[in-house]
Protein backbone atom coordinates (compact mmCIF):
# COMPACT_ATOMS: atom_id res chain seq x y z
CA UNK A 1 0.00 0.00 0.00
CA UNK A 2 0.96 3.63 -0.42
CA UNK A 3 0.85 5.59 2.82
CA UNK A 4 1.56 9.11 4.01
CA UNK A 5 2.60 9.80 7.59
CA UNK A 6 1.25 12.90 9.28
CA UNK A 7 3.69 13.24 12.16
CA UNK A 8 7.26 12.09 12.69
CA UNK A 9 7.41 11.42 16.41
CA UNK A 10 8.33 8.36 18.43
CA UNK A 11 5.56 6.06 17.23
CA UNK A 12 5.85 7.12 13.60
CA UNK A 13 9.62 6.64 13.76
CA UNK A 14 9.00 2.97 14.55
CA UNK A 15 5.86 2.28 12.52
CA UNK A 16 6.98 3.86 9.24
CA UNK A 17 10.17 1.75 8.94
CA UNK A 18 8.24 -1.39 9.89
CA UNK A 19 5.67 -0.76 7.16
CA UNK A 20 8.46 -0.08 4.67
CA UNK A 21 10.19 -3.33 5.64
CA UNK A 22 6.85 -5.10 5.10
CA UNK A 23 6.72 -3.89 1.49
CA UNK A 24 4.52 -0.81 1.78
CA UNK A 25 5.58 2.51 0.25
CA UNK A 26 5.74 5.56 2.45
CA UNK A 27 5.25 8.40 -0.01
CA UNK A 28 5.70 11.33 2.32
CA UNK A 29 6.39 12.23 5.92
CA UNK A 30 4.80 15.46 7.14
CA UNK A 31 5.93 17.36 10.21
CA UNK A 32 5.84 21.04 11.13
CA UNK A 33 9.49 20.57 12.08
CA UNK A 34 11.70 20.17 9.02
CA UNK A 35 14.40 18.27 10.91
CA UNK A 36 11.93 15.64 12.15
CA UNK A 37 10.30 15.21 8.74
CA UNK A 38 13.63 14.84 7.00
CA UNK A 39 15.05 12.41 9.56
CA UNK A 40 12.16 9.95 9.26
CA UNK A 41 11.72 10.44 5.51
CA UNK A 42 15.37 9.55 4.97
CA UNK A 43 14.90 6.26 6.84
CA UNK A 44 12.02 5.13 4.63
CA UNK A 45 12.89 6.68 1.28
CA UNK A 46 10.04 9.17 1.40
CA UNK A 47 9.70 12.87 0.66
CA UNK A 48 9.76 15.21 3.64
CA UNK A 49 7.11 17.94 3.72
CA UNK A 50 6.42 20.69 6.24
CA UNK A 51 3.35 22.18 4.57
CA UNK A 52 0.10 20.20 4.48
CA UNK A 53 -0.75 21.75 1.13
CA UNK A 54 2.15 19.74 -0.33
CA UNK A 55 0.71 16.39 0.77
CA UNK A 56 -0.11 14.25 -2.26
CA UNK A 57 -3.65 12.96 -2.88
CA UNK A 58 -4.56 9.37 -3.63
CA UNK A 59 -2.62 7.47 -0.96
CA UNK A 60 -4.26 4.32 0.35
CA UNK A 61 -3.86 5.55 3.92
CA UNK A 62 -2.98 8.75 5.73
CA UNK A 63 -1.62 7.75 9.12
CA UNK A 64 -1.86 10.46 11.78
CA UNK A 65 0.73 9.96 14.48
CA UNK A 66 0.52 13.28 16.30
CA UNK A 67 -0.46 14.62 19.71
CA UNK A 68 -4.09 14.23 20.74
CA UNK A 69 -4.56 18.00 20.77
CA UNK A 70 -3.12 18.47 17.26
CA UNK A 71 -5.10 15.62 15.67
CA UNK A 72 -8.48 17.34 15.04
CA UNK A 73 -6.91 20.42 13.45
CA UNK A 74 -4.52 18.48 11.23
CA UNK A 75 -7.26 16.10 10.10
CA UNK A 76 -9.54 18.97 9.12
CA UNK A 77 -6.72 20.82 7.35
CA UNK A 78 -5.64 17.75 5.37
CA UNK A 79 -9.24 16.99 4.42
CA UNK A 80 -9.55 20.50 2.98
CA UNK A 81 -6.29 20.05 1.06
CA UNK A 82 -7.32 16.70 -0.44
CA UNK A 83 -10.89 17.74 -1.18
CA UNK A 84 -12.64 15.19 -3.39
CA UNK A 85 -9.40 13.91 -4.93
CA UNK A 86 -9.01 10.91 -2.59
CA UNK A 87 -12.46 9.37 -2.06
CA UNK A 88 -11.10 5.90 -1.29
CA UNK A 89 -8.27 7.00 1.00
CA UNK A 90 -8.46 5.98 4.66
CA UNK A 91 -7.58 8.29 7.55
CA UNK A 92 -6.07 6.33 10.45
CA UNK A 93 -4.82 7.60 13.78
CA UNK A 94 -2.49 5.84 16.20
CA UNK A 95 -3.76 7.29 19.50
CA UNK A 96 -4.80 5.16 22.45
CA UNK A 97 -7.50 7.37 23.94
CA UNK A 98 -9.04 9.21 20.97
CA UNK A 99 -12.32 8.06 19.39
CA UNK A 100 -12.19 6.96 15.77
CA UNK A 101 -15.13 9.29 15.08
CA UNK A 102 -12.83 12.28 15.37
CA UNK A 103 -12.47 11.82 11.58
CA UNK A 104 -16.20 11.59 10.92
CA UNK A 105 -16.56 15.16 9.65
CA UNK A 106 -13.53 15.09 7.38
CA UNK A 107 -13.19 11.62 5.82
CA UNK A 108 -15.45 8.99 4.25
CA UNK A 109 -13.25 6.14 5.41
CA UNK A 110 -11.45 6.25 8.73
CA UNK A 111 -10.28 4.21 11.66
CA UNK A 112 -7.52 3.41 14.10
CA UNK A 113 -4.17 1.61 13.96
CA UNK A 114 -2.90 1.50 17.55
CA UNK A 115 0.28 -0.44 18.38
CA UNK A 116 0.24 -0.80 22.16
CA UNK A 117 3.86 -0.26 23.09
CA UNK A 118 6.13 2.40 24.51
CA UNK A 119 8.29 4.00 21.81
CA UNK A 120 11.43 6.11 21.59
CA UNK A 121 13.03 7.59 18.50
CA UNK A 122 16.42 6.30 19.62
CA UNK A 123 15.34 2.67 20.08
CA UNK A 124 13.77 0.58 17.31
CA UNK A 125 11.02 -1.74 18.52
CA UNK A 126 10.29 -5.09 16.87
CA UNK A 127 6.60 -4.69 16.09
CA UNK A 128 6.14 -8.35 15.15
CA UNK A 129 5.31 -9.23 18.76
CA UNK A 130 3.50 -5.98 19.64
CA UNK A 131 -0.30 -6.20 19.80
CA UNK A 132 -1.92 -3.83 17.31
CA UNK A 133 -5.52 -2.78 17.92
CA UNK A 134 -7.58 -1.69 14.94
CA UNK A 135 -10.95 -0.10 14.27
CA UNK A 136 -12.76 1.04 11.13
CA UNK A 137 -15.93 2.95 10.36
CA UNK A 138 -16.74 0.55 7.50
CA UNK A 139 -15.45 -2.59 5.79
CA UNK A 140 -13.07 -0.61 3.58
CA UNK A 141 -11.45 1.18 6.51
CA UNK A 142 -11.22 -1.94 8.63
CA UNK A 143 -9.71 -3.90 5.75
CA UNK A 144 -6.97 -1.30 5.17
CA UNK A 145 -6.20 -1.07 8.89
CA UNK A 146 -6.06 -4.85 9.17
CA UNK A 147 -3.80 -5.30 6.14
CA UNK A 148 -1.36 -2.73 7.46
CA UNK A 149 -1.45 -4.15 10.98
CA UNK A 150 -1.01 -7.79 9.93
CA UNK A 151 1.95 -6.88 7.75
CA UNK A 152 3.93 -5.77 10.82
CA UNK A 153 2.44 -7.70 13.75
CA UNK A 154 1.35 -11.24 14.58
CA UNK A 155 -1.16 -9.94 17.14
CA UNK A 156 -3.95 -7.94 15.55
CA UNK A 157 -7.19 -7.35 17.44
CA UNK A 158 -10.31 -5.38 16.55
CA UNK A 159 -11.41 -3.15 19.42
CA UNK A 160 -13.96 -0.37 19.81
CA UNK A 161 -12.96 3.15 20.78
CA UNK A 162 -14.52 2.62 24.22
CA UNK A 163 -12.51 -0.56 24.75
CA UNK A 164 -9.34 1.14 23.54
CA UNK A 165 -9.77 3.98 26.04
CA UNK A 166 -9.75 1.44 28.87
CA UNK A 167 -6.85 -0.43 27.25
CA UNK A 168 -4.85 2.80 27.18
CA UNK A 169 -5.72 3.48 30.83
CA UNK A 170 -4.48 0.01 31.77
CA UNK A 171 -1.28 0.66 29.80
CA UNK A 172 -0.67 3.88 31.75
CA UNK A 173 -0.67 1.86 34.98
CA UNK A 174 1.47 -0.96 33.58
CA UNK A 175 4.01 1.25 31.80
CA UNK A 176 3.99 4.95 32.63
CA UNK A 177 3.27 4.62 36.34
CA UNK A 178 5.70 1.70 36.67
CA UNK A 179 8.42 3.76 34.97
CA UNK A 180 7.72 6.67 37.31
CA UNK A 181 8.26 4.27 40.21
CA UNK A 182 11.69 3.54 38.72
CA UNK A 183 12.37 7.27 38.82
CA UNK A 184 11.32 7.51 42.47
CA UNK A 185 13.54 4.53 43.25
CA UNK A 186 16.47 6.20 41.50
CA UNK A 187 15.95 9.38 43.55
CA UNK A 188 16.05 7.42 46.83
CA UNK A 189 19.18 5.54 45.75
CA UNK A 190 20.98 8.71 44.64
CA UNK A 191 20.95 10.07 48.19
CA UNK A 192 23.41 7.31 49.11
CA UNK A 193 25.29 7.23 45.78
CA UNK A 194 23.84 3.83 44.91
CA UNK A 195 23.59 3.33 41.13
CA UNK A 196 20.13 2.58 39.74
CA UNK A 197 21.68 -0.35 37.83
CA UNK A 198 21.49 -2.44 41.01
CA UNK A 199 17.71 -2.48 40.50
CA UNK A 200 17.82 -3.90 36.97
CA UNK A 201 17.96 -7.62 37.89
CA UNK A 202 15.02 -7.06 40.25
CA UNK A 203 13.06 -5.19 37.58
CA UNK A 204 13.82 -7.86 34.98
CA UNK A 205 12.74 -10.71 37.26
CA UNK A 206 9.54 -8.88 38.22
CA UNK A 207 8.64 -8.46 34.55
CA UNK A 208 9.55 -12.07 33.73
CA UNK A 209 7.36 -13.47 36.51
CA UNK A 210 4.14 -12.04 35.10
CA UNK A 211 4.72 -14.08 31.95
CA UNK A 212 3.97 -17.13 34.12
CA UNK A 213 1.97 -15.83 37.08
CA UNK A 214 -0.87 -13.35 37.43
CA UNK A 215 0.25 -9.98 38.84
CA UNK A 216 -1.45 -10.65 42.16
CA UNK A 217 0.30 -14.02 42.44
CA UNK A 218 3.65 -12.46 41.58
CA UNK A 219 3.32 -9.66 44.15
CA UNK A 220 5.86 -9.75 46.99
CA UNK A 221 7.07 -7.26 49.59
CA UNK A 222 6.00 -5.95 52.99
CA UNK A 223 2.51 -4.88 51.91
CA UNK A 224 1.76 -8.29 50.40
CA UNK A 225 3.02 -9.92 53.62
CA UNK A 226 0.99 -7.46 55.74
CA UNK A 227 4.25 -6.74 57.60
CA UNK A 228 3.19 -3.81 59.77
CA UNK A 229 6.65 -3.35 61.28
CA UNK A 230 8.44 -2.87 57.95
CA UNK A 231 5.62 -0.74 56.57
CA UNK A 232 5.80 1.61 59.56
CA UNK A 233 9.58 1.79 59.45
CA UNK A 234 9.64 2.65 55.74
CA UNK A 235 6.90 5.25 56.21
CA UNK A 236 9.14 6.82 58.85
CA UNK A 237 12.04 6.94 56.37
CA UNK A 238 9.77 8.97 54.10
CA UNK A 239 8.57 11.37 56.79
CA UNK A 240 10.52 14.27 55.28
CA UNK A 241 8.83 13.77 51.90
CA UNK A 242 5.04 13.87 52.38
CA UNK A 243 4.30 13.34 48.67
CA UNK A 244 6.38 10.18 48.48
CA UNK A 245 5.05 8.99 51.84
CA UNK A 246 1.49 9.38 50.51
CA UNK A 247 2.32 7.42 47.34
CA UNK A 248 3.86 4.67 49.48
CA UNK A 249 0.80 4.57 51.72
CA UNK A 250 -1.71 4.43 48.85
CA UNK A 251 0.27 1.79 46.93
CA UNK A 252 0.63 -0.36 50.04
CA UNK A 253 -3.09 -0.10 50.80
CA UNK A 254 -3.95 -0.99 47.21
CA UNK A 255 -1.67 -4.05 47.30
CA UNK A 256 -3.26 -5.25 50.52
CA UNK A 257 -6.80 -4.73 49.22
CA UNK A 258 -5.94 -6.67 46.04
CA UNK A 259 -4.55 -9.54 48.10
CA UNK A 260 -7.59 -9.61 50.36
CA UNK A 261 -9.91 -9.73 47.34
CA UNK A 262 -7.79 -12.47 45.77
CA UNK A 263 -7.94 -14.57 48.95
CA UNK A 264 -11.73 -14.11 49.22
CA UNK A 265 -12.32 -15.21 45.63
CA UNK A 266 -9.68 -17.92 45.45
Amino acid sequence: MQVVFIGAGRLASNLAPALTDAGHQVLQVFSRTSESAQALAAKVGAAAVTDLSAVVPGADAYIFSVTDTALPTLAAELSAVLGDSSPQSVFLHTAGSIDANIFAACALHYGVLYPMQTFSKERRVDLSCVPVFIEGCDECSLSVAEQLARSVSSQVLTLSSEGRRHLHLAAVFACNFANHCYQLSAEILSRYDIPFSVMLPLIDETAEKVHELSPVQAQTGPAARFDKGVLAAQQQLLSSNPRLARIYELMSQSIQESHQNHIQHD
